[in-house]
């Protein structure tokens, strides 16, 4: 989740995902992540019953640490019971992150045991003794908390606001359920059906679906081959027994590493893991190792299936080394220079020959021999014979042709990029450690760092030659050899060997410490107003590796001007990134790269966006070429057609997904009121993908020179700058260039939206899409606001201990990702209030009485005491840890500006939060909060889920 629940405008929030688990760069590689796993684990469950040695692990003492190395600021020690202990002091983040990883994950599950460790993983969120409610402990204390299972490991982590408490309790709770969770049949009973919808979620996309075939087809043996949340069939019979078994055996300090990261004393963390972690003994046995190697394989393999889906998909995985070999910093750089978008080998033979939509490149870099991947994806009236040949054709060929030194310096650059970003963000490096841990040592990341940059096109090239071949493959059907080409893998790596004497690099500047409290940063805040009228707020501090961040947003038009030009606005906002008079897009991108600088940018009918996450000393380069982007577009007719087509795909790819469908079916109705042309209407489904169809270059270069300028604007700098330089340079870049249309706000307007429901059927859908919720006339000055924002977060926002997911997941076990959200209009009182979950068909009406039954309860009874203290302590923790986030200040100050705002609005909003008692909740919530005029919207399979439950008919039996 981002930002704290209940101050956040997005109305439908879905499940999170684990997008910094993984050290793959690509958008393919992340989306094989999370196919492979489900949509993350964010809440989970306890452990068995009696356990004999707690009497030893009580009475055991602590031995003394002592550090065994340390590499660019990550010092790790080891405890006397085998725990891996890495520190990364970070004292300008005001939080402090507790992430521990044991090293099991779904390679080390048995013949039936698939899904074990992510179902465990589910499970060591339901408690101990000593916190027994999970969920709530975490939210007092205002934490970000998650665990994900992956295939060599499972991770836990929690950021908390820094403080000697927090840390000693997280070290506390975290030692606590190593060795103490409950792992109970009752649990199991409510969680098993909660895994098994999130596996029922993961089933609704081809793409996912092909992946895990393509990966069980190429692996006979080993367990990577079995997709991390296990077998439908697995879960739903899997005995406590094995669980507790499974639990006993990989839950230990000597399977483990712990990584604190962020604003601490390291001497203190180091006395707190010495009174938690190192009373617990290491158990006798040793840790259990696997064993299997999966042969070479021997020839091609092939896997075809057939769903419902809408786009046709191509996948191609290829054997490679384990992830610390040597050879896998080349193939880190193979796979840039093949899947890279727009420059990579891939895009240019499938996407701009327009024989695919997209292509892309992602490697598994594993504990054991992994796969390189590569995919493709094609429109239905696509024929699928030229993309399949040229994907193979480019990527089992790559090696005959030489890599250039642009390729190289591209892919080198854009990798360098990535871990250098990382490296500056303490709380996301702590995380992504567990991925390095996992491959074999966490040193490994500063190592393959190090190795990319020594590749040369003569190892890329080798490496493409020995793996990237047709007897490696697992695409096609199997064709008898005469002559098999194999690739035999390297033996295992000496990590000693490899490891032995390195030292890393210079520490990065490590910037000061910051209180995100509003008084603090309103003293800090400098305003003006730039010579061309644009409002700025800059707040400089020091930050990790010198880093800024900047949000620039840009207001035009009317609602009369731009009626009826929306897609127009549209494509003119997503050509912006696609080429200058000065720079094509492969140049924009490979500058961006080069000055190690993440941005956003976008343009609709009503303004344009941009922002900026770089080093300081490269700001003034990159706020250059962001201005260039928005006043030279270059509106290349190549880059529009290929624009076009991947937007048919990306549509087109929607047509039978639940949550699309629903999602489109709720809005339309609670926005009914605006006609078509306006900005605020919701387009159909079909409507956007005839806008795709229909909207001209000519038409988005028009909007663009009707519309775009400086006229009106906010922009905000927070970070490790100059003031006085930064707004200089601004004043420069952007005076002068005025708007040519007049610019009026375009005012939202309540309109009352009776009850109604909508069942929408999406066929062969496992996993369903529920929606309700209302307009709510509400302001967020009004008075009621604190109240309904208090009574949201109780009701559905929170840790999984709000009222909706402890009745709806927690006890009956029906949705994965269930919970609602609240919104309150700035400016005009036009709010909403929308409950939403992920479902099985089959329960479709349980989920919905539910839900029904506790929003009247709230509504009619409120909440207790003890729900309001502890909801108040965790929203307030929540809104502060977001100020602390250098790129979500930027936007609020940004935002401020326009509303005419300084932050002693969110001082005087926490002080009503502070004062609220819980008659003023209910009340607030009744004002405005009624079931009875709610909409519903109910998308899947639900024609699918009565015919099964129709019982078997009887056939007779011949006399």
């Amino acid at each position: 989740m981002a930002g704290p629940p209940g101050t956040v405008r997005s109305p439908v929030p879905t499940p999170s995902h684990p997008e910094d688990r993984m050290p793959r760069r690509t958008p393919l590689a992340l989306l094989a992540v999370l196919l492979m796993a489900g949509p993350p684990v964010w809440a989970r469950a306890p452990a068995p019953a009696a356990k004999p040695a707690a009497s030893a692990r009580a009475q055991a003492k602590p031995s003394a640490l002592a550090p065994v190395t340390s590499v660019e600021g990550i010092t790790e020690y080891r405890l006397s019971n085998g725990l891996r202990v890495l520190l990364f002091p970070d004292p300008t983040k005001p939080t402090v992150t507790v992430n521990i990883t044991y090293l099991v994950g779904s390679k080390h599950e048995g013949y039936g045991e698939s899904g074990m460790a992510h179902l465990l993983e589910h499970l060591l969120f339901k408690g101990t003794p000593t916190t027994p409610n999970v969920p709530q402990a975490l939210t007092e204390r205002g934490a970000r908390p998650n665990g994900t299972t992956w295939l060599d490991r499972t991770n836990y982590y929690e950021t908390l606001p820094a403080s000697d408490d927090n840390l000693k309790w997280a070290l506390a709770f975290e030692a606590d359920r190593m060795v103490n969770s409950f792992i109970a049949q009752k649990d199991l009973d409510s969680e098993m059906t909660v895994v098994r919808n999130e596996f029922e979620s993961g089933e609704n996309d081809p793409r996912g679906i092909l992946f895990k075939r393509t990966m069980s087809a190429a692996y006979l043996w080993h367990n990577y081959g079995k997709a991390t949340i296990g077998a439908k069939a697995d879960l739903e019979h899997v005995p406590i027994h094995r669980l507790q078994a499974f639990y006993r055996r990989y839950y230990r300090p000597d399977n483990a590493v712990l990584v604190v990261a962020g604003s601490f004393q390291p001497e203190k963390a180091l006395g707190f893991v010495q009174s938690t972690f190192g009373k617990l003994p290491r158990p006798a046995e040793p840790v259990p190792l696997t064993y299997t190697q999966e042969p070479t394989q021997d020839g091609e393999r092939e896997v075809t299936l057939r769903r419902v889906g809408d786009n046709q998909l191509l996948t191609s995985l290829y054997h490679v080394p384990e992830g610390a070999h040597p050879d896998f910093a080349a193939i880190d750089v193979l796979t840039e220079v093949l899947g890279d978008v727009p420059s990579g080998r891939l895009y240019k033979a499938l996407v701009e020959t327009k024989k695919a939509a997209r292509a892309g490149a992602f490697n598994f870099q594993l504990r054991d021999p992994g796969v390189v991947g590569f995919s493709t994806e094609a429109r239905q009236d696509q024929p699928l014979g030229p993309a399949r040949e040229a994907l193979l054709k480019t990527v089992e060929e790559a090696a005959r042709t030489p890599f250039t030194a642009e390729e190289m310096n591209r892919a080198k650059t854009s990798l360098a990029k990535q871990t250098e970003l990382l490296l500056n963000n303490s709380e996301r490096a702590a995380i992504l450690l567990s991925e390095w841990a996992a491959v074999g040592d966490w040193r490994l990341l500063f190592l393959h760092r190090d190795r990319i940059e020594t590749v040369t096109s003569a190892d890329v090239t080798r490496v493409a030659a020995a793996y990237l071949k047709g007897s490696n493959r697992t695409l096609g059907s199997f064709l008898p050899t005469p002559k098999p080409d194999r690739s035999e893998l390297p033996p295992p790596v000496d990590l000693a060997k490899a490891l032995e004497g390195y030292q890393g690099k210079a520490l990065v500047a490590q910037g000061e410490a910051f209180d995100p409290s509003p008084s603090h940063i309103e003293s800090r805040v400098q305003r003006g107003v730039l010579p061309g009228g644009i409002k700025y707020a800059v707040l400089p501090k020091k930050t990790r590796g010198e880093m800024v961040n900047l949000s620039l947003t840009l207001r035009w038009g009317t609602e009369e001007t731009v009626r009826g030009k929306l897609p127009a606005a549209t494509y003119a906002g997503r050509m912006l990134m696609r080429g200058t008079t000065k720079h094509t897009r492969q140049q924009l991108a490979d500058t961006l790269d080069t000055l190690k600088a993440r941005v956003g940018v976008d343009g609709s009918a009503l303004g344009a966006s941009v922002s900026i996450e770089c080093p300081r000393a490269n700001l003034p380069a990159v706020l250059k070429l962001m201005a260039e982007v928005l006043r030279e577009p270059s509106f290349d007719a190549k880059e529009f057609a290929v624009l076009k087509q991947e937007r048919l795909a990306a549509l087109e790819s929607q047509r039978s997904e639940p949550q699309t469908q629903g999602s489109i079916a709720f809005w339309r109705v609670l926005s009914a009121h605006y006609p078509k042309g306006h900005p605020y209407y919701v387009p159909t489904l079909e409507e956007r993908l005839s806008d795709v169809k229909d909207v001209t270059l000519e038409q988005a270069r028009d909007f663009y020179r009707q519309f775009y300028g400086a006229s009106h604007g906010e922009l905000a700098v927070v970070g490790d700058f100059n003031e006085k330089e930064l707004v200089a340079l601004a004043g420069t870049l952007f005076n002068g260039w005025k708007s040519p249309a007049p610019y009026a706000r375009v005012e939202k307007v309540f309109q009352p939206v009776g009850p109604k429901a909508l069942a929408l059927e999406t066929p062969d859908k496992a996993n369903a899409y529920f929606l309700a919720g209302q307009t709510l006339k509400l302001r967020s000055e009004d008075t009621d606001w604190p109240g309904v924002m208090m009574g949201n977060f109780v009701l559905g926002g929170g840790f999984l201990n709000s009222r909706l997911a402890t009745r709806v997941r927690q006890k009956e076990g029906l949705s994965y990702g269930v919970g609602s959200s609240v919104d309150a209009g700035e400016l005009e009182a036009v709010g909403s209030f929308v409950t939403y979950a992920i479902h099985a068909p089959q329960n479709a009406q349980k989920l919905e009485a539910a839900m029904r039954e506790e929003i009247t309860r709230a509504v009619q009874t409120g909440f207790s005491q003890e729900e309001l203290n502890k909801a108040r302590a965790g929203l307030l923790e929540y809104r502060q840890s977001a100020r602390a986030q250098d790129g979500n200040l930027a936007q609020q100050l940004a935002n401020y500006l326009f509303l005419g705002r300084t932050l002693k609005f969110d001082a005087e909003l926490e002080a009503k939060l502070q004062k609220l008692t819980t008659e003023d909740v209910r009340k607030a919530l009744a004002n405005h909060v009624d079931w009875n005029k709610a909409t519903v919207v109910r998308a899947g399979d639900f024609a699918g889920a009565a015919k099964q439950a129709q019982p078997p008919v009887s056939v007779p039996t011949s006399p």
